[in-house]
Order: C-alpha cells, then sequence, then structure tokens
C-alpha cells in the first residue's frame, strides 16, 4: 500500500476510533494519525493472528473490512495508551 493510503486509512481510523471511544482523548491530527497507523497494524495483527494462527507483522488494506479491523486497533490502542498516562508511566 502506498503512502498515501497510509495516511488516509490512519486519519479515518484514528478519527473514528476517537469518535467511538467514550472519554476525552486530546490531541491533534498528527496523533490521531499515528493512532491510527497503529491502529491498523495492531488490527492486521490480531485479524492474522486470529485467521490462521501465525503471528505475523501485517496492516490492514484500504476497504470496507480493513478499516473496520484498523478502528478496532485503534480502539484498542486508546485503551492501552490511556492506561499507561492513569499509571504515570508517560
Amino acid at each position: 500500500m502506498n503512502i498515501l493510503a497510509w495516511i488516509v486509512l490512519g486519519v479515518l481510523a484514528g478519527a473514528i476510533a476517537k469518535a467511538i471511544y467514550p472519554g476525552h482523548q486530546g490531541g491533534n491530527i498528527i496523533s490521531t494519525l499515528l493512532l491510527g497507523i497503529v491502529g491498523a497494524f495492531l488490527g492486521g495483527t490480531l485479524a492474522t493472528l486470529l485467521t490462521t494462527g501465525e503471528l505475523a507483522m501485517t496492516a490492514t488494506t484500504l476497504s470496507i473490512p480493513g478499516v473496520v479491523v484498523a478502528i478496532l486497533g485503534a480502539i484498542i490502542a486508546i485503551f492501552i495508551w490511556q492506561r499507561f498516562v492513569q499509571r504515570g508511566v508517560y
């Protein structure tokens, strides 16, 4: 996937995940982009693990199922990030 598609998927997945997740997450467009890209990798890796049984670092594609998986991954990333912030690790 080219870099433009990664940016589109990252912004889309990060923005939707921030809108779905309850509470205030803060951050700007760059943090939303990074959250979406991390979510795409996290969601793609988990989807690959569940479907094939192999742990491989993969990302989702710019398709409807790919966006859904990226959003789920971004929600998981928000949850993990907030746990680090609440504990004072960051």
